[in-house]
């Protein structure tokens, strides 16, 4: 291996230490405890587990965490009735409704009912406008961590080739607005990007978020590209045993290590980041309802 690896557990946990720096610093100077509001409404095992670990980093940062637990059947009525509540509370600075949600409630409704300026996650209609048209906005957790990575890792992205594979409004638009906010020349690509491998070869940046196990190999990074694989994906690893597995990214780690600058991993790359970046979004949500100055190097 030759790149650099790009450590998101390590670097999560110094963003999460800046924010309960800042955290401290509110309650000592100004008498505010952010709030974060996390709804989760069902009984899906992933979302429980990622729940209560929001919580726990949340409060681990002197943050007050609110969680509301709903049934399957909870009527969009109900749901709407409570992220009102919410969005009227004082004390609720930061409100995330988990995803997915069941079938019968209709996620674009429920999400753009949040309050834009408490949109932590960043998905409301206006967050992405804003975004878009380079103004202030809520951004998206795990493209604003893959950003902060690359902006310590090269310091000025000015003027480099960025090439970002996948175009969901999660990870891949987001991403691609804010590289552009930072001054790169930036390309979206996808499943029918045509001579996709060329397209990535142009690369200095290359960010994966495709959902494919390890699609891109080692032959379409350009030597020393920085790597941002996005890519969670898990695969059958009969090496450990029957029924076995194990996680990659979607790019293939292995090859594009020899000829990359830098790369994160997977697990351990950006993963962490997201749960890091939804505090900062929580403390700069706080910042901005207070009219104080926002943190530095914690947003886009």
């Amino acid at each position: 291996m030759t790149a650099t690896l790009i450590d998101g557990k390590a670097f999560a946990a110094s963003v999460r230490e800046k924010v309960a720096v800042h955290v401290a610093r509110l309650k000592d100077e100004h008498g505010i405890t952010p709030g974060l509001a996390v709804v989760l409404v069902g009984e899906d095992p992933a979302s429980q587990v990622y729940v209560r670990s929001k919580g726990k980093m949340t409060n681990e940062v002197g943050m007050n965490s609110y969680e509301h637990k709903l049934a399957a059947d909870t009527s969009e009525s109900d749901l709407l009735d409570l992220i009102a509540k919410l969005n009227a509370d004082s004390n609720v600075n930061g409100i995330l409704v988990q995803l997915p949600l069941p079938d019968h409630l209709n996620e674009d409704l429920v999400i753009n009912a949040i309050d834009p300026a408490k949109d932590v996650d960043g998905f409301h209609i206006s967050n992405v406008g804003l975004l878009g048209t380079g103004q202030k906005a809520m951004v998206p957790c795990t493209p604003l961590g893959c950003l902060m990575m690359l902006r310590e890792h090269h310091g000025s992205l000015s003027g480099l080739n960025a090439v970002v594979i996948g175009r969901s409004n999660i990870v891949g638009k987001p991403m691609a607005n804010l590289l552009l906010g930072d001054s790169c020349t930036v390309t979206i690509a996808h499943s029918r990007t045509k001579d996709l491998p060329d397209v990535v070869r142009s690369a200095d940046i290359v960010v994966a978020a495709v959902g494919r196990p390890e699609m891109v190999p080692g032959s379409w990074i350009k030597e020393g590209a920085t790597v941002i694989d996005v890519g969670i994906n898990r695969v059958p690893a009969p090496e450990k045993g029957e029924g076995k597995t194990r996680l990659v990214g979607d790019v293939d780690f292995a090859s594009a290590a020899e000829v990359a600058g830098a790369i994160t991993p997977v697990p351990g790359g950006v993963g962490p980041m997201t749960i890091a970046c939804l505090l900062a979004n929580t403390l700069t949500a706080t910042c901005r309802a207070h009219d104080l100055a926002e943190p530095e190097g914690l947003t886009a």
